[in-house]
C-alpha cells in the first residue's frame, strides 16, 4: 500500500533559513509547501491539506500569531500542529505563541537536527 508523504507548510521570509529548512526537510522525505509572507500562508492554510505548519512570527503582511489564529479557526486544518521558529526570545512572545495555539516554540538560530526531532515528535517520520 502506498503511503502519502507528510506535508509541511514552512512560512519564513529569510531566504537563507528557508533554504536550510527546505534542504533538511526534503532530505528527510517530507513534502513541502513554502510561503515567504503571512499573506501567502493565510491563503494556503485554507486551501491545502497540511500535516504540520512551521512559521516565523515576524513576517510581511501578516504575522505568525495571525497565521496560527487562522489555522485554529479553520474548518479543515484546525488540529494541525504548529511549530514557531522565531528570533523573538522574550517570554511574552513565547507565551503568546502558546496562547494562540502553537504546539512548540524554537528560538533562532535553529539546529537542523533539533528541527527534525521536533517535526518527528509532532507528525512522525516522512
Amino acid at each position: 500500500m502506498w503511503d502519502k508523504k507528510k506535508r509541511i507548510l514552512v512560512v519564513e521570509d529569510n531566504e537563507i533559513l528557508l533554504g536550510t529548512m527546505q534542504f533538511v526537510l526534503l532530505r528527510e522525505g517530507y513534502d513541502l509547501i513554502l510561503a515567504k509572507s503571512g499573506k501567502e500562508a493565510l491563503s494556503l492554510v485554507s486551501d491545502e491539506s497540511i500535516d504540520l505548519v512551521i512559521t516565523d512570527l515576524a513576517l510581511p503582511f501578516a504575522n505568525g500569531f495571525e497565521i496560527i489564529d487562522r489555522i485554529r479557526k479553520s474548518d479543515t486544518n484546525n488540529q494541525v500542529p504548529v511549530i514557531i521558529i522565531s528570533g523573538y526570545h522574550d517570554d511574552n512572545s513565547i507565551v503568546e505563541g502558546f496562547d494562540v495555539g502553537a504546539n512548540d516554540y524554537m528560538k533562532k538560530p535553529i539546529s537542523p537536527s533539533e528541527l527534525i526531532s521536533r517535526v518527528r515528535l509532532r507528525i512522525g517520520h516522512a
